[in-house]
């Protein structure tokens, strides 16, 4: 580590103002940040200091990510190989997963940070360290078969009319992850839904529909079982298909603090009770659908960890985060029910809640400002 601090020292000189490449002075400081804690102090006025800042925090949900990362490469050379009829050892998995998500991964952060880092060169700002978690979300919330062509425009989208038109990293009022996944379903159905796509290079043969798939066309007794669902043995987005993954990557957020139990745990519930709901109604087959079903199908967990709690686009307030969880839940469910045409509601249950989410805010203050008021009138009358 010494000997590449050394060689960072040896050449900013030529990325600042000045210097023969002060034009990428953003790209050198986004690298320098990234292998080491900046040198940079608060020269005046009040400051806090405190072991956490953005790049730990960004570190520690990328380590969240791991498990559903890895264990979406093993199952999309599961997936693949018993598609084919064939049964292949956990390497041989692991191998052919990794080769197909490495291109979507390059992609993601090649377009993505590249798009960053003119950005804030021409700010004159600092690379953020936001996509860092952006970039890997998604890969893992795309089929394995995604044309790397569609992916790109698609997060070129995402990071420019997600971030940067609203002053970038901090400022965004959507999660730019699940734009980019909105932008290719709307933009490119045929490439997002279907059998094949959730399946790489699968065999004409085999069935590749997901178990929302199933339950769209009223085919509920093709749906896998509560445990091949749980554990993640089914087609699906790249990362999204592990919900017992998905929790270990929960655990990790909540033991270290930077994931919001408050969300989490609200999705859910709001999830299961919509769910429980149309049980009682029973109007059709996919309202008699058991609750707890709809927990682990689609990527209904995996935005509940990774997505909602997003700390910039989701709510502020502590009832605020309440309300805003449990909409989420009830409305991903609603969506999935009542729409045809969309099976999986999660992304946009989400996106319209980060739209909402600064006026359940706004509400929420407001009460509790009349509350106090009353509270201080009371006072002063006796």
């Amino acid at each position: 580590m010494k000997a590449l601090r050394k060689f960072l020292d040896q050449q900013k000189p030529h990325f600042i103002k000045g210097g023969k490449f002060e034009k990428l002075h953003s790209f050198f400081d986004s690298i320098e940040t990234l292998m080491f804690v900046p040198d940079k102090v608060t020269l005046k006025g009040a400051h806090i200091r405190d072991a956490i800042d953005m790049k730990r925090t960004m570190i520690v949900v990328f380590i969240a990510m791991m498990p559903p990362l890895l264990f979406g490469m093993w199952n999309i050379g599961n997936l693949h190989f018993l598609s084919l009829g064939e049964s292949q050892d956990l390497w041989t998995n692991f191998l052919y997963g990794f080769l197909k998500m490495l291109p979507i991964i390059i992609v993601s952060y090649g377009v993505g940070l590249g798009i960053e880092i003119i950005f804030a060169q021409i700010r004159h700002h600092d690379v953020a360290e936001g996509f860092f978690v952006t970039g890997l979300l998604i890969p893992l919330i795309v089929p394995p078969e995604i044309p790397l062509w569609q992916l790109a425009i698609a997060v070129a989208f995402a990071v420019i009319f997600g971030k940067e038109v609203f002053g970038g990293s901090g400022m965004n009022i959507v999660n730019p992850a699940l734009l980019a996944r909105a932008f290719l379903f709307f933009a490119y159905p045929g490439d997002i839904s279907g059998d094949k796509v959730w399946i790489a290079d699968k065999a004409d043969a085999f069935s590749g529909a997901t178990p929302l798939g199933d339950a769209l066309v009223g085919n509920f007794d093709a749906i896998p079982s509560v445990f091949d669902m749980f554990m993640g043995f089914i087609p699906g987005s790249n990362g999204e298909t592990s919900t017992l993954m998905i929790l270990i990557g929960a655990v990790i957020l909540l033991a270290t603090g930077i994931g919001n139990w408050r969300i989490m745990f609200t999705v859910f519930a709001g999830g299961y009770i919509m769910g429980l709901l149309f049980n009682l109604w029973g109007a059709n087959d996919y309202m008699n659908l058991p609750a707890h079903y709809h927990l682990v199908m689609g990527g209904f967990a995996f935005g509940a960890v990774y997505m909602a709690t997003d700390p910039v686009s989701g709510a502020q307030t502590t009832r605020g985060m309440y309300i805003y969880g449990f909409l989420i839940g009830m409305i991903a469910i609603l969506i999935r029910v009542f729409n045809p045409a969309y099976p999986e509601g999660v992304m946009l249950a989400i996106l319209l809640m980060n739209v909402f989410a600064p006026l359940i805010d706004f509400y929420v203050i407001e009460a509790n400002i009349k509350k106090r008021l009353k509270r201080l009138k009371a006072v002063t009358t006796n």
